[in-house]
């Protein structure tokens, strides 16, 4: 009877919680059923010659009550029961939406494509199984146009494991990315284990690069660790022209951001730009 008891308590203390939770799996469920997802194409530049070397595709949900922005979607996903299943559908809608593109866009075939994939779904079997293979066959692009770029919402526990795990897809043809570098000590430590083909460096390290010593600092050793492990680098959030001026002489080889090209729903060369003011243009 106590054991009853006190389950019964436990319920009454926690309803709150298990119906928000039950919420916002319903809620979820819905985003994805009707694909209330828009997909959007950033493209990532050469800062030497201006040449567009690929896009990263960025998935927004529709703004609703339990997810009124991007970011509080994508934390309750690295926290999910249910994180594989969801990644690999928004990776499926990715695929998809890129390739419907090429059609309609041929001149940008080949380009590297920047998947975002949160690190423990890497060990899901049906990564590992071939089925990401059989779904780029079916778009027609090729396992070396992809590059997984690992995100940090939920943080790497067991490097040794998951280094043999990024192993697999190298073999594969698939490259990685590394992002958010800079911010922490998860990311300097994932860097170390995986020495990525590529290391975006975060935007809070960008911003205003030109008038702060000490992120001027940081961005230098990150280039000098690339330059050591044969690995390129992308400044993420770049702005303002006298940004990017500094990391050209710095030496930053590729760059994104709203200087260099919006985030649109269809593929749009990016540009370097001359003297122009940027402005920033908000994502819905």
């Amino acid at each position: 009877m106590k054991k009853l008891f006190d389950y019964l308590r436990f319920l009454h203390v926690n309803r709150e919680r298990f119906y928000q939770e039950y919420s916002r799996e319903r809620e979820l469920k819905t985003l994805m059923n009707a694909k209330k997802i828009t997909t959007f194409f950033q493209p990532i530049l050469s800062l030497g010659h201006g040449a567009t070397m690929g896009f990263e595709v960025l998935n927004r949900p529709d703004r609703s009550p339990h997810f009124p922005t991007t970011e509080k979607f994508y934390d309750y996903v690295g926290s999910s029961r249910a994180v594989f299943g969801i990644e690999q559908f928004l990776r499926n809608l990715s695929l998809e939406r890129y390739s419907r593109q090429i059609e309609t866009s041929p001149q940008f075939q080949g380009k590297l494509v920047f998947l975002n994939i949160q690190p423990q779904v890497l060990a899901d079997p049906s990564y590992r199984s071939g089925k990401t293979l059989e779904l780029l066959d079916r778009y027609g692009l090729s396992p070396d146009q992809i590059v997984l770029e690992l995100t940090e919402k939920e943080a790497v526990i067991d490097y040794e494991q998951f280094e043999k795990i990024v192993g697999h897809y190298r073999r594969q043809g698939f490259r990685i990315a590394v992002d958010d570098a800079g911010t922490g000590y998860n990311s300097l430590k994932t860097l170390g284990y995986l020495k990525p083909e590529f290391i975006k460096i975060d935007k809070s390290l960008i911003r205003k690069i030109e008038e702060h010593p000490t992120q001027q600092h940081l961005v230098e050793l990150l280039l000098e660790f690339a330059l050591q492990s044969e690995t390129l680098v992308i400044a993420e959030g770049i702005e303002t022209i006298s940004e990017l001026r500094f990391l050209q002489n710095l030496g930053v080889q590729l760059g994104q951001g709203y200087a260099l090209g919006h985030p649109e729903q269809e593929l749009v060369e990016g540009k370097l730009p001359l003297s122009k003011p940027i402005i920033r243009k908000q994502l819905s």
